[in-house]
């Protein structure tokens, strides 16, 4: 079973159309992020490493082509939703964010969204919503994009190479690494976000103990 199952993943990795299909699933991602275009990517990176095919170079342009694409209509969504996305309480506290990262990052932070889990659609929906100039979101999002593709079809390259003759266990690697990194990316957010609240409490309290001097 597992066998036919690698034997058919490794006939539709040979075919041409599995660059329409990688494009595809990146532009989807871009707005509906169940979409596992991430898993697509590192997959295409492994039976690149270990078979010859698809093309390496190619599954990264397709990649962030199809990111790119994605991301701009995800980006006009966010234009046309404005008002929907500022009176919704979750979304709400999305724009919210999104506008003081933006104030603070300008549009780097459209570059690290792209390696937060839900963080790129989201970022990408409210920075049209707040109509971010969209020759700098492209711009942006270009470096975004290409990172990203890159980043992806290289963990699985990597992993295909480790194992170039058992494409699961490559495929495992690549996977492994590429949730390692994103626990670290978030374990990193998590602590950074409690130190600034803490210092905000300080700076809260500090007004108090002075008067109460």
């Amino acid at each position: 079973m597992t066998q036919a199952i690698l034997d058919a993943v490794q006939q539709a990795m040979a075919s041409p159309w599995i660059y329409l299909a990688l494009f595809a699933l990146a532009v989807l991602d871009g707005f509906f992020p169940i979409v596992p275009a991430e898993t697509s990517l590192i997959t295409a990176g492994v039976f690149a490493a270990s078979t010859g095919a698809p093309d390496l170079a190619l599954v990264i342009a397709v990649g962030a082509l199809g990111a790119f694409t994605g991301d701009h209509i995800s980006y006009a969504i966010g234009r046309t939703a404005n008002g929907r996305l500022r009176g919704g309480r979750r979304t709400g506290k999305a724009f919210a964010w999104a506008e003081r990262a933006l104030a603070e990052r300008g549009g780097l932070v459209l570059v690290v969204a792209r390696y937060i889990p839900g963080g790129r659609t989201a970022c990408t929906l409210t920075m049209g919503a707040v109509a971010y100039p969209r020759r700098s979101f492209a711009l942006f999002d270009a470096v975004a994009a290409a990172s990203w593709a890159v980043y992806s079809a290289l963990i699985g390259y990597v992993g295909g190479a480790a194992f170039e003759h058992d494409p699961i266990k490559g495929l495992l690697l690549g996977l492994g690494i590429a949730v390692t990194i994103t626990v670290v990316v978030e374990v990193v957010r998590y602590l950074r976000h409690r130190r600034a609240s803490s210092r905000e409490g300080a700076r809260e309290s500090e007004p108090v103990l002075a008067a109460s001097d």
